[in-house]
């Protein structure tokens, strides 16, 4: 296996995959999703971002949830890990997503910076805009949601001691 380092050297981003985590959350039929701007182009995606240090991937899909939605999210189960290839950015994903109940909102909360709005979709309306989602991994998430295809938290094994990240406002 050839790599495009020397030795102690960082590996580019085209060689390092990106953890993200991804939630899927459905209400009353719906689903809370998000539209946000990508490259300046209005997407449609799940609340997702990038773990940070410290940071549970359960714990980062609720900090997520809450930047992008204003909604508290409870994870329930580990929907599934995704990978993927974004080609013009040329950047390999590896993404956790997980499904669970929203407990309440807040609906003065500022949301992230690139941010739309927060919408909730059917399944059907999710298709009709299916050239708008920002990955294939969005609709393959609901669909395997809807296959219910799930496992339990259980199987994140963690060995970090006991943090608790800085709750953002």
């Amino acid at each position: 296996m050839t790599q495009n380092t020397t030795p102690n050297s960082e590996p580019s981003p085209q060689e390092r995959p990106r953890l993200t985590v991804a939630a899927v959350i459905e209400q009353d039929r719906r689903f809370l999703m998000i539209e946000e701007l990508d490259n300046g182009v209005p997407v449609i995606n799940q609340p997702a971002g990038h773990m940070e240090f410290g940071e549970t991937p359960e714990q980062a899909a609720v900090r997520e949830t809450l930047e992008e939605t204003g909604w508290h999210f409870k994870p329930t189960h580990l929907q599934g890990i995704y990978q993927s290839i974004d080609p013009v950015r040329q950047r390999q994903y590896l993404r956790m997503t997980f499904t669970g109940p929203v407990t309440r909102h807040d609906p003065h909360r500022q949301l992230d910076h690139g941010i739309l709005r927060t919408i909730w979709l059917t399944y059907e309306e999710i298709l009709l805009e299916k050239e708008r989602l920002r990955s294939p991994m969005v609709l393959r998430c609901i669909e395997d949601y809807l296959r219910d295809e799930s496992y339990p938290l259980g199987m994140i094994h963690s060995d970090l001691p006991e943090y608790h990240p800085p709750v953002t406002s």
